[in-house]
Parts: C-alpha cells; sequence; structure tokens
C-alpha cells in the first residue's frame, strides 16, 4: 500500500508541475492584458494546492500532496516553478520517508522543476471573459529526467493581481518515463505490497500573485487552508523522536545506495549523497547508538563473506566519523552471506543481498 502512494506521489508530482506550468502561463497573460507593462508573478504557496493519487493493490486509491512549491512567471514569460520533494505528505511519518529515500531518491535528487514558455496571445480574452480554459505544453525535470508534457487547465482571473490555474481533468504522469520504475520495487519490498500501478492521477490549483499585489483569503476547492501551504521538512527539525529516527534508519537501509567496487571494502564516490543523509539523521537522533552492518551474498567461502562484510561496514563508519558523527553514536559488524533478503538465484536477489543496514539502538549510561 506504501509502494502505490509512493508510485502515486511521483505521478501526481509531474502532473503538479504541468498544473504549475498552467499557472504560470495564465499569470502571464493577465499581467501583459491589465497594464502596458507587464509584471513579474510569483506563486502564493500558502494558496496553492497540489495533490495526487496512487492505486496499489490495483484498486486501493490513496490521495496525497506535495506541501511545499515554489514559482516565478517573468515579465517575459518564462515559467518556472519548483516542487520540494521533501516535502511529500501522506499523512504518516514512515509513508513520508520511504517516498522521499526510496522513490524519489531525495539524497540526489531533493527537487523537481517545471518551466515553460508563455504566449500571452493565447489568454487575449481573459481579462473579459475571466475565465479559459486551454492545453499548456511544459517540460517536467524529475529525477535527473526531462520531458515534454502538457496539461488541460482552467485559469482563472480572481483580481488584476491574482490568477488560479487549476487542472481541468486530473493529469497522468507515467513513473516509468523518469526511470523511476525500479524504485517501485523498493516500495513493494518496504511495504511488502504488489500490484502498485505506474500511473498517478495528478490534481492542482495554483494561484499566482502579480509584483505587488496582496494573497486574498481564497478557498479551493480541493483542500481545507488546513491541508495546504507549505510545511516543515526534516531540515527544520531540531532533533527527530525516536520513532522518526527508526523510520528513517530503516528506510536508508533499503535505498541500496552505498556502492563499494567489485570484492572491494573501497566506497565509491556515488555512496556520498546517502551518507551525508545518514550523517544528518543520527545528528537528530542524539540518545541512539547506530550500527553499520554488512551483509554480502553468497557467492565465495562464508568466512570470506564474512571479513568482506566486516570490511565494508568498517568502511562506512570510518566515513560517519571523518565527517564529524560522534565515535560514541558509531559501531560496525559484518555479517557475510547470514540474514539475505532475498534467495540467491539470481544477478538481482545476490544484489539485494550485499547490502549495508542502519539500526539504531539507546546509548548506554
Amino acid at each position: 500500500m506504501f509502494e502505490v502512494a509512493f508510485w502515486r506521489k511521483a505521478r501526481a508530482k509531474a502532473a503538479a508541475f504541468g498544473l504549475i506550468v498552467a499557472t504560470a502561463l495564465g499569470l502571464l497573460v493577465v499581467g501583459a492584458q491589465t497594464a502596458s507593462a507587464a509584471p513579474n508573478w510569483t506563486l502564493d504557496p500558502s494558496a496553492s494546492v497540489l495533490t495526487y493519487q496512487s492505486v496499489k493493490k490495483n484498486t486501493i486509491v490513496e490521495t496525497n500532496k506535495i506541501r511545499n512549491i515554489t514559482g516565478t512567471l517573468s515579465s517575459a514569460g518564462d515559467a518556472k516553478i519548483s516542487f520540494d520533494l521533501n516535502s511529500v505528505d501522506t499523512g504518516v511519518d514512515l509513508r513520508n520517508v520511504r517516498m522521499r529515500f526510496l522513490f524519489f531518491e531525495t539524497f540526489t535528487y531533493p527537487t523537481a522543476e517545471v518551466t515553460a514558455k508563455v504566449d500571452p496571445a493565447a489568454f487575449a480574452d481573459l481579462p473579459t471573459k475571466r475565465r479559459v480554459k486551454t492545453t499548456l505544453p511544459f517540460r517536467l525535470s524529475l529525477h535527473g529526467v526531462d520531458k515534454d508534457l502538457e496539461a488541460s487547465v482552467v485559469v482563472t482571473m480572481i483580481s488584476d493581481t491574482q490568477v488560479s490555474v487549476a487542472s481541468e481533468a486530473p493529469v497522468a504522469v507515467h513513473v516509468e518515463d523518469f526511470g523511476l520504475l525500479p524504485n517501485i520495487d523498493k516500495l513493494q519490498q518496504a511495504a511488502n505490497v504488489t500490484n502498485i500501478v505506474p500511473t498517478v492521477s495528478v490534481s492542482f490549483d495554483f494561484v499566482f500573485i502579480a509584483d505587488g499585489g496582496k494573497p486574498a483569503a481564497l478557498q479551493t476547492v480541493a483542500a481545507s487552508t488546513a491541508e495546504v501551504g507549505p510545511v516543515a521538512t526534516d531540515a527544520a527539525k531540531a532533533n527527530f523522536s525516536d520513532e522518526e529516527c527508526l523510520n528513517r534508519f530503516a528506510v536508508l537501509s533499503r535505498t541500496g545506495a552505498i556502492y563499494f567496487r567489485q570484492a572491494s571494502a573501497r566506497l565509491d564516490a556515488k555512496s556520498r549523497p546517502l551518507l551525508a543523509e545518514v550523517e544528518g539523521v543520527v545528528g537528530k537522533c542524539p540518545a541512539l547508538k547506530v550500527e553499520v552492518s554488512g551483509y554480502t551474498d553468497s557467492d565465495g567461502s562464508p568466512e570470506a563473506n564474512r571479513l568482506l562484510s566486516e570490511r565494508r561496514a568498517q568502511a562506512v563508519a570510518d566515513a560517519l566519523l571523518a565527517d564529524g558523527v560522534p565515535r560514541n553514536q558509531i559501531s560496525s559488524a559484518g555479517y557475510g552471506e547470514d540474514k539475505p533478503v532475498a534467495a540467491n538465484d539470481t544477478p538481482k536477489n545476490k544484489a539485494l543481498n550485499r547490502r549495508i543496514e542502519f539500526s539504531a539502538s539507546k546509548l548506554a549510561n
């Protein structure tokens, strides 16, 4: 179920990007028609809503949000909207963390972005009609992939300085277009869920304000005021609760983003983003001690595998200590080919067994 929610979120996010682009376009048109010198526009995060629906077990639908959104539209018609993927809001901390680390891989790709070039002529009748339906093209940058998409939107002039861009119908976003299919497997394994639909439906209502304009008290159809607007992410928290700490270590252990050279304990530079994330979590869990555990597949002798797993776990612990993690909060151990998470019968399953995990326990007094 969690994994399905993750898929939906990803698609919802892509759809959200399209929606935001539409909003930017409508705003540009309004600016061009209400003043001789078109103003710049800024997205109002407190009045803007992005929701996405995902399906798990083929029939269970879940609705979630991306909460922290920023955007601008220049007087020249250049629209740019950014989504903070660390602000995924499912209503459950563990689901949020799975979505961030396993699906979006925010330790490497923390944001998604929508860009578009707006043609004011397409909205020439907006000041008179006050409401225009149109199809808007945009480019979505997500997980290191750029893709050109389009969305059917309704652009509404709220006032001379405010424009709403809302989805006329949900936007379908296909996860495979952004290289995210392998991450669905991670979500399914973590949540013990199957049949996550690899397409997400996104709905939105974005409000832009012209320079010098003031936000109005708006009501959106998509959500109540308590459900919209920015939220604090992990970066803003001084410390995590014990439950939040355990959630993060459990999910970070499933990312598969700690890399070594073959048959070696030398860390690859690609491991740096995840190690930085682990360091940040350890720093906000001062009452816990973290064990770095190494595991291998069954190729080779049990003794050689145990030694290799010990060296790899120690290499990760050393990297964390070198970056300032307190020594009393870190230990390491190697378990070789013990405790496999999959049968050692295929290259894919063997790769799952070659892993580094993080577990936490209370520090001794």
